[in-house]
C-alpha cells in the first residue's frame, strides 16, 4: 500500500492556544490536525485533475503524547478507503517524533469539479442572505 509522508518542526504559532492566549506550550491538536490533513490531501492532489479540487468531509485525531517546541512531528498517511470512482477518500495517518506516538486519526475527501464547488457555494450565500 502506497503511503504518503510529511514532516513539520512544531513552532510556537503551534502552540495550544484560544484567542492569543497560549494554554500549552506544545503542538496543539488543532495545529496537528492541519499537519495531518496536509500530509493525507498530498493524494487528493496526485488525483485531482487541473480542473477539480477536493473539500475536507472529516477529521478524528486522537492526541495522545505532546510534541516540544523544535521537535520534528513524522506523519505517515495511508489510503484506507478509495470509492470506484476515485472522487472519494479516507486516510489514516500516524504522527510520530522518533519512535514516539503523537496521534493516530482519520481523514476524508471528496473530489469535485471546482465550477460545482464554487455554484454550490455561491447557493448557499444566497440561501443564508
Amino acid at each position: 500500500m502506497e503511503a504518503k509522508y510529511y514532516q513539520h518542526q512544531v513552532k510556537e504559532e503551534d502552540f495550544a492556544q484560544f484567542h492569543g492566549k497560549v494554554v500549552h506550550r506544545v503542538y496543539s491538536t488543532f495545529s496537528l490536525g492541519r499537519d495531518a490533513e496536509w500530509c493525507c490531501r498530498q493524494f487528493v492532489l496526485d488525483m485531482k485533475s487541473s480542473k477539480e479540487e477536493g473539500i475536507g468531509t472529516f477529521l478524528e485525531v486522537k492526541h495522545y503524547s505532546p510534541a516540544f517546541e523544535g521537535e520534528t512531528v513524522q506523519f505517515t498517511a495511508s489510503i484506507s478507503y478509495l470509492s470506484p470512482d476515485e472522487k472519494e477518500i479516507h486516510c489514516i495517518f500516524e504522527a510520530k517524533v522518533n519512535e514516539r506516538l503523537i496521534a493516530k486519526g482519520k481523514t476524508g475527501q471528496k473530489i469535485f469539479k471546482k465550477d460545482q464547488i464554487n455554484t454550490h457555494f455561491e447557493s448557499i450565500k444566497k440561501k443564508d442572505k
